[in-house]
């Protein structure tokens, strides 16, 4: 507040010209922005902006000024409409900041394009337009190259792992904060920080659920306690209101109830005192589900009824979703089951227009958990079929293992039973046969024939699904789903001639001991055309990376006989020839942090992850491509 308290006497010199004034509003404005008191920052604009929603007065200011008054109420205006849920608040917030783009554009100020296209790559983000925020985020990271303004570069790298976080993509979220750990850690603004941690944990907490991982979850509370040192030092009460509600969802989670009510206490005061409607929405619906867990549903219907009314009145879709989907709970137990059918097809609905395909899937899954035994046989079956298809690519295995032990429930209704229901002529195992061939049938057809991904999809291993298709197998009329060997050698990427770089087959290194995991890698690998080296020693390894031997990708474990993965990453990127190879470590080390600050460029887990190779493969060498484009 001391740089605030300054700025405010330099405005008060009668002195200063009104562009010169005009500029140091707008350095006070962004001041009180970045420690969240929006309010404030509305009233310091003065006579810029007489009318909140309206158009601010650009007479008699320079150029440059006008772009920066248009930038600082563009974004204001984003932070009012989402606090205050005012409808239509994004478009026009939109509309400013583009304007302000184009008169930077002109004056060929390329860092403060960067900013406007941050701040507007926001705004997509609240509205639910995932894909236009990371193409407004990616161009603005674009013009940011490392090591020209490392701070600016830190905030569109944090927007960006929230907008993939919001759409449930964790590890690339996760890869993000990784990458920008060392800017946050170099820059000394604790509001920054403070967001930065904030985020990280959030990631960790969600990961941490979606992979069983407890050693996440600890991690998260650690993220999460210098998220509040940082913030308490900003004096960013919005920020930490937020990390108090996270925790109170954590300790929810945990069962660990008083805990949980004392966070959600604080999260709510803090929000309620800077009148914060939206965020004090979402309190209450995280009371909400710590309210179910304990059994309290009375209480858990009356605060989610609120925040649902609270939210519906703005353009927060994705948090109107969740709310809506924990409301369709509350009234299912409390024995309303059609106005809970209704509300939860509301939320798929609502989620599916945010773009948000996991939560339109849990939506969809929770009609089947909490409604599922008095819908009709029809309605239930496409319900089914609509929650695994939304939750085709869900990388979480708690949502896998409950529409796994959902698909139970549906067998004998929605696939077996005929109607109206009789036993007559039913045999129990030809119906689980029958349902099996379904699931099997769907996973083949939108993994495009691939059995490899389609045995991701269904959470078994390849070999598995493939003797099911082979031979005498139980699902042998299925095979003819399967893309024919040479065909999906040509289909996926890099095949051809070694005269044309871009068809050439991929050729991978893998340096792994394990016997067992290197023959399912090679597996994973020769099913999609590609050649696999192996090495079992880090020795061996760097021969074969100090040679001139061409190798498009890299996938080393940690634990090795002579040395680590982490050392080897190390040793490779100071080869000149490798810097650009990308690297990816399969293992079973708590080693992610340290390889990719190492140079690697993703992290997977063995074994459960060695389906996902090929994919991961696949992306980083179109990665890769697009850059040498």
């Amino acid at each position: 507040m001391a740089i605030a308290n300054q700025l405010l006497y330099q405005i008060a010199n009668p002195t200063l010209t009104h562009d010169e004034r005009a500029r140091l509003r707008c350095r006070l404005v962004k001041e009180l922005e970045d420690i969240g008191n929006y309010n404030a920052a509305r009233d310091a604009l003065g006579e810029l902006w007489p009318e909140a929603g309206g158009r601010p007065v650009l007479d008699e200011l320079s150029e440059a000024t006008a772009a920066e008054v248009l930038l600082r109420v563009g974004t204001l205006t984003g932070w009012l409409g989402s606090t205050k849920q005012v409808e239509g608040s994004q478009e026009r917030a939109k509309n400013l900041i583009s304007e302000s783009i184009t008169r930077f554009e002109a004056l060929q100020d390329t860092e403060k394009v960067a900013e406007a296209q941050i701040e507007i790559g926001y705004c997509y983000w609240r509205q639910g337009g995932f894909g236009e925020a990371r193409i407004m985020l990616g161009e603005a990271l674009t013009r940011l190259p490392a090591g020209r303004n490392d701070a600016l570069r830190a905030l569109a790298l944090l927007r960006l792992a929230i907008v993939e976080k919001t759409a449930n993509r964790y590890n690339d979220a996760l890869r993000i904060h990784t990458e920008a750990a060392p800017l946050f850690d170099a820059i000394s603004n604790p509001a920054q920080k403070g967001k930065f941690h904030n985020s990280f944990a959030n990631v960790l907490k969600n990961l941490g659920a979606a992979e069983k991982r407890e050693d996440y979850i600890d991690r998260a509370l650690v993220e999460f306690a210098a998220a509040s040192f940082y913030l308490e030092q900003a004096g960013h009460r919005r920020y930490q209101a937020c990390v108090e509600n996270n925790l109170g969802m954590l300790f929810g989670t945990a069962r660990k109830f008083v805990e949980a009510h004392e966070h959600l206490d604080r999260a709510q005061a803090l929000f309620t005192s800077m009148k914060d409607d939206v965020h004090t929405a979402q309190v209450d619906d995280t009371r909400a589900r710590v309210l179910l867990a304990e059994g309290r549903i009375g209480e858990a219907e009356r605060l989610v009824r609120s925040a649902v009314q609270i939210l519906e009145r703005g353009g927060e879709q994705s948090l109107l979703a969740e709310a809506l989907t924990t409301q369709g709970i509350v009234l299912a137990r409390m024995g309303n089951r059609r106005v809970a059918l209704r509300t939860l097809q509301r939320a798929v609905e609502t989620a599916e227009n945010a773009g948000d395909s996991e939560a339109a899937g849990l939506a969809a899954l929770t009609v089947l958990e909490e409604l599922g035994e008095q819908m009709p046989a029809q309605d239930l079956g496409d319900t089914y079929d609509r929650a695994a298809e939304l939750l085709s690519r869900s990388g979480n295995r708690e949502h896998k293992d409950r529409l796994l032990a959902v698909s139970r429930r549906v067998l004998f209704l929605a696939v077996s039973l005929p109607t109206p229901p009789t036993w007559k002529g039913f045999n129990f195992y030809e119906a689980v046969l029958r349902y099996e061939s379904r699931i099997i049938e769907r996973a083949l057809r939108e993994a495009g024939g691939v059995v490899s991904r389609a045995a991701e999809m269904l959470g078994i291993g390849r070999r598995s699904l493939d003797a099911m298709l082979r031979g005498r197998g139980r699902h042998k009329a299925l095979a003819r789903m399967r893309v024919p060997v040479e065909r999906r050698r040509r289909s996926l990427m890099f095949r051809g001639d070694e005269d044309c770089p871009e068809t050439r087959a991929v050729c991978v290194l893998h340096v792994e001991d394990d016997r067992l995991v290197s023959e399912s890698v090679n597996v994973a690998l020769h099913d999609e055309g590609w050649s696999v080296e192996t090495c079992t020693t880090g020795a061996a390894a760097l021969a074969k990376l100090e040679s001139g031997e061409r190798f498009d990708v890299l996938i080393f474990d940690n634990n090795l006989p002579d040395t680590n993965g982490v050392e080897l990453i190390k040793h490779t990127r100071t080869l000149a020839h490798r810097q650009q190879t990308p690297i990816i470590m399969l293992s079973g080390d708590e080693v992610e942090e340290r390889a990719r600050r190492a140079g690697a460029n993703a992290f997977l887990r063995k074994p459960d992850d060695v389906a996902s190779i090929p994919e991961t493969v696949a992306r980083l060498l179109t990665r890769k491509r697009g850059r040498e484009a």
